[in-house]
C-alpha cells in the first residue's frame, strides 16, 4: 500500500503557484481606487476652473455695465475733492501751542497783517471738546504763506506759536494732527462778525 500511494503522489501535478509578476486581488483593488481618485480630483479641478471663469465673466459684466460708469464717475468726484483739498491745504498753515482759551477771532487778528484769511480753525477734542491747542488758518492765496512765516515763533496770548505750512495728508496714511472737532471758524461771507467788512465767524465748525 504504501508503495501504491508513493507513486500516485509523485503522479500527481505539481500546485500551481501565481508568477512574481502577476498582480493579486488586493493590488488591482488598490489600482483601481487610485484610478477613481484621480478621475474625482480632475473633475474638482475642471469644476474650480469652470467657477474661476465664471465669476471673471461675472466682474467683466459687472465693470463694463452702467455701474461701472457710475464707479468712474465717482472715482473723478473723489480725485477732484483730493484736488480741492491740496489746494486749500497750499494756502493754509498750521499753528502750533496755542493758549487753549484763545478764539478763531484772536488768531485771525494776529495774522490780519498776513493778508486776506478765508478761515481760521482751532482743533479741538471729539470726546471732550476740549481746545488740543493749535489751529490752521486759510490764507486766500498760497504767496500769503511765506508772509505767515514770519510770525513763527511770536508771542500770542503769552506764549510763543509755531507756525509752519499746513502739510497735505496722504490717504492711507495717519495724520499727526488735523483730527478731531474744529472750534470756531473763520470764514469769508458766514457768520454774524466781519472785520474790516469781510469774513466772518462761525460758533463751532467742521473739522479742518
Amino acid at each position: 500500500m504504501s508503495d501504491v500511494a508513493a507513486s500516485a503522489a509523485a503522479a500527481a501535478p505539481p500546485a500551481e503557484t501565481p508568477a512574481a509578476d502577476e498582480p493579486t486581488f488586493e493590488e488591482e483593488d488598490e489600482e483601481k481606487e487610485l484610478e477613481m481618485m484621480k478621475q474625482r480630483v480632475k473633475e474638482m479641478e475642471a469644476e474650480a476652473a469652470k467657477l474661476r471663469e465664471m465669476q471673471a465673466e461675472a466682474e467683466r459684466e459687472a465693470s463694463a455695465g452702467p455701474s461701472g460708469s457710475a464707479a468712474g464717475s465717482g472715482m473723478e468726484g473723489v480725485l477732484g475733492a483730493e484736488e480741492e483739498k491740496e489746494a486749500i491745504d497750499a494756502r493754509s498753515i498750521y499753528v502750533g501751542n496755542v493758549d487753549y482759551a484763545a478764539t478763531p477771532e484772536e488768531v485771525q487778528q494776529h495774522f490780519a497783517a498776513c493778508g486776506t484769511i478765508n478761515r481760521v480753525t482751532i482743533l479741538c477734542d471729539k470726546f471732550t471738546g476740549h481746545p488740543k491747542g493749535y489751529a490752521y488758518v486759510e490764507f486766500a492765496d498760497p504767496s500769503l504763506v511765506q508772509n505767515a512765516m514770519v510770525l513763527n515763533e511770536s508771542l500770542f496770548r503769552g506764549r510763543l506759536i509755531k507756525v509752519v505750512p499746513k502739510r497735505t495728508n496722504i490717504p492711507g496714511m495717519k495724520a499727526s494732527r488735523g483730527r478731531g472737532r474744529g472750534r470756531g471758524g473763520y470764514r469769508g461771507g458766514r457768520g454774524g462778525y466781519y472785520p474790516r467788512g469781510r469774513g466772518g465767524y462761525r460758533g463751532r465748525g467742521a473739522p479742518y
